[in-house]
Formats: structure tokens, C-alpha cells, sequence
């Protein structure tokens, strides 16, 4: 890693807490741990390391994308390659991914479904070679039905038994979060995103086992029957959130308004690369509809945080969260607010709340300095200057006279 002191001033023209803006001033950084942040013009401490980044730049909590798939390659053919590659070559390419997001300025990920558990391997190797990448929350293999969608990852379990053994283990071996397939897909032979896939009671048995094991959960719901079911099971998060039925979209108002007032995190995948591919026929035909209800979660107040799907498909490479940011500020929420669901409401989402998501003492110093001003103008979160994780410099393009001790 580069650039690790102790002691570090991180000074910018403009300073955004994760939950407002607070003007120029500077991220005081002792141990990977922010201890201050000073607004009153104040000159850095006496013997400090500074990185200045001057009045264009602006400081804000790293990114954190809350619905990854590390194991994923952003190919045409990313489920069968992973159904097929190598454990070794696929670690690889997973190290691959999580530092294509580092560059972006993301500093976490939520890795909803992997194959075998491999996120929590990635996460050995990472910190055992050293090697810069983004915090990793972590699921392991998504429940699914026998045959159902990503069943291809090795997590399927039917039944109360087989759930009740298969949260235990995600227990067991480290994960954070429990991602459960409610419904179906559109990238699985023989599935469809319209129909359920568990039912109430399934559904019910595996939140209140991952309370019991301190664990969270986060439900898959692209059909309608299914949002409800994981709404009243009590998913901490709900993926997606399509409104799919047999016929196209649905459109209800009231079931709107629950998801708001329920305050369940309602982590949205929208935006992709612009012209690198398109998504499946069934998604794209139901696109406007499926904005449309995306917009009123967030003109209704739901908790909204970004989910990229990261991985999926050409037009989502692990580095595709600003142009979901874009998206965002498409739908009519104002820059600020989409800065707000990708810091400190995500990190609330990913049960990470005090650790990261905010430039707050205490909190650690995961930072991304973005040249321009995204709560102004959202395209300017593409101007990665720098990304800080943990206090380290990790990623670094700035010019060498930013960087100065004190006398």
C-alpha cells in the first residue's frame, strides 16, 4: 500500500459528511481512524503529513455498492463461467473485480452471491498479500430452490431444515449477510422473475434464524408476491424491487407507500455502461415501467440505496456504480441525496453503520477525492482523484506537489 502514516491532514476545497455538505476544510486521519474534521480554516497540525487537494477538489466517505457479485465476470457467458471455471483462476478474477471497483472510488461491497463461499477466500488472500480492495459484506452462495435462479452458486435449500442449516452456516464461516432468491430470475434457464420461489413461511424461518445467528438479510424480489412476503417476513433489504408480474409491471400505490413507511432499505439495480450491452429481453421490454416505480420509491421516501448487480452482464463491470449514480439523479433525486444512499445509507444497509459511509470521528477513513463538485454536477463522481481505505493512500492521481509534511 502507498501512503500510510499515522498522523494525516487531508484538505479539499469542499468537504460532503455523507449526509450533508460542510465546506472547505480537512479530514484529520490517525491510525486508519478519522479523529476530526476542521471547517474553521485552522492550519494542520504541527509535524503532520498533508495531502492538499485544493478548491476544486472534493473529499467525501468512499462508495459503497450494496449488491456485487465479485465472482462474476461482466461477460456475455458470467453465469456459465462461473459455473465452470476453477476455484484458483476464479479467485483471481475476483481480485480483479474488487480492485476495478477500488479505482472508482468504491471502498465497499456488499457481495450478495458467490460460488462455494469464494468471497470469504478473496478476503484471506486480500489481506494476507496486502493487496488494496474495497471492505467486502459478504453472503456466500444465495438460498435458492433446488434448480432455482443461481442455483449455479451451490446454495440451494428447500424446506425449514435445510434453511435453518444452511443460515447456520453462513454463520459459521464468516458471512455478514444472508441472501435469500424469493423469487426468480432472468438470467436462469427455466426460471422467471414474475413467479415466488419460497413462501411466507420459508421466508419467515430464515429472518428470524439470521437474527438468532446476528446476521442480516437481504431478499431478491423481482415479483410482486414476493416483495410482499419478504416485506412482511421483514428482510433488512430488499433487491431489485421490480413489481413483476405474468402481464408486465405493476403499479401499487399502496404497496409503495408500505415499502416506505416499512423502512427496509430498497436497493434499486439501475444504470449500466452506456452501449455495452442491453439487459434480458424480459427486463428491457418493462424498463420504463420498472423506472417509473423506482422514481415514486424514491419521491415516497424509501430508504434507497444502490445495488449495481456488479458483475452480471457487459454493461455492469465492477466499476459501473457512478453510472448508477447517474441513473439515479435521472430518476429526479437531486445529487446530494444519491450521495446519501451510496455513503451513509449504505453503509447503514450493509450493518456498517459507525465503521464507514461517513466522515465522522471515529469512523474509518475509507475517502475518495473526486475532482469537481458531485453535489452539483453527479457526472464529476467518474474525476477519481484519490481513494483512501483504512487511512492508506491506495489509489493515487494526484499531481506530487499535493502532497507536503508541515514544518
Amino acid at each position: 500500500m502507498t501512503g500510510s502514516p499515522r498522523t494525516l491532514a487531508i484538505r479539499a476545497g469542499r468537504l460532503f459528511d455523507g449526509e450533508r455538505a460542510v465546506g472547505p476544510g480537512m479530514v484529520l486521519v490517525q491510525g486508519g481512524l478519522i479523529t476530526g474534521i476542521d471547517t474553521s480554516g485552522a492550519p494542520p497540525p504541527a509535524d503532520w503529513l498533508v495531502h492538499d487537494f485544493g478548491g476544486g477538489v472534493t473529499v467525501m466517505p468512499g462508495l459503497i455498492d450494496c449488491h456485487v457479485h465479485l465472482s462474476l465476470d461482466a461477460s456475455p457467458q458470467a453465469m456459465a463461467n462461473v459455473a465452470t471455471a476453477d476455484d484458483d483462476a476464479l479467485v483471481q478474477h475476483m481480485v480483479v473485480a474488487a480492485t476495478t471497483a477500488l479505482r472508482a472510488g468504491i471502498t465497499t461491497v456488499r457481495d450478495l452471491g458467490d460460488r462455494r463461499f469464494l468471497s470469504l477466500r478473496l478476503r484471506d488472500h486480500l489481506a494476507r498479500n496486502g493487496i488494496p480492495a474495497p471492505r467486502i459484506v459478504a453472503a456466500g452462495p444465495p438460498l435458492t430452490t433446488h434448480g432455482g435462479h443461481l442455483a449455479v452458486m451451490g446454495g440451494e435449500a428447500d424446506g425449514p431444515d435445510e434453511l435453518t442449516a444452511a443460515v447456520d452456516e453462513r454463520a459459521k464461516r464468516g458471512c455478514e449477510v444472508v441472501k435469500v432468491v424469493a423469487s426468480g430470475g432472468a438470467t436462469t434457464p427455466g426460471s422467471a422473475p414474475h413467479d415466488y420461489q419460497y413462501g411466507p413461511e420459508d421466508l419467515r424461518s430464515v429472518v428470524d434464524r439470521a437474527r438468532e445467528r446476528g446476521l442480516r438479510t437481504a431478499a431478491h424480489v423481482h415479483a410482486v408476491t414476493s416483495i410482499v412476503d419478504a416485506l412482511e417476513a421483514r428482510f433488512d433489504s430488499l433487491e431489485h424491487v421490480t413489481f413483476m408480474t405474468a402481464d408486465g409491471v405493476d403499479s401499487d400505490h399502496r404497496l409503495i407507500e408500505r415499502i416506505a413507511e416499512s423502512g427496509t432499505f430498497v436497493s434499486l439495480t439501475i444504470g449500466a455502461v452506456p452501449d455495452l450491452g442491453k439487459p434480458p429481453p424480459s427486463i428491457a421490454r418493462r424498463m420504463e415501467q420498472i423506472r417509473s416505480n423506482a422514481a415514486r420509491l424514491c419521491n415516497a421516501g424509501a430508504k434507497v440505496v444502490l445495488g449495481t448487480d456488479a458483475g452480471l452482464s457487459p454493461g455492469k463491470p465492477h466499476d459501473v456504480l457512478p453510472y448508477a449514480l447517474e441513473a439515479l439523479v435521472d430518476l429526479g433525486m437531486p445529487p446530494i441525496r444519491a450521495l446519501h444512499a451510496v455513503t451513509a445509507v449504505a453503509a447503514d444497509a450493509c450493518g456498517l453503520r459507525g465503521r464507514t459511509g461517513r466522515l465522522a470521528r471515529g469512523a474509518c477513513a475509507d475517502l475518495t477525492a473526486i475532482n469537481g463538485d458531485p453535489l452539483r454536477e453527479i457526472t464529476d463522481v467518474h474525476n477519481v482523484v484519490a481513494v483512501y481505505h483504512d487511512g492508506h493512500l491506495v489509489v493515487d492521481r494526484r499531481q506530487p506537489a499535493a502532497v507536503q509534511p508541515q514544518p
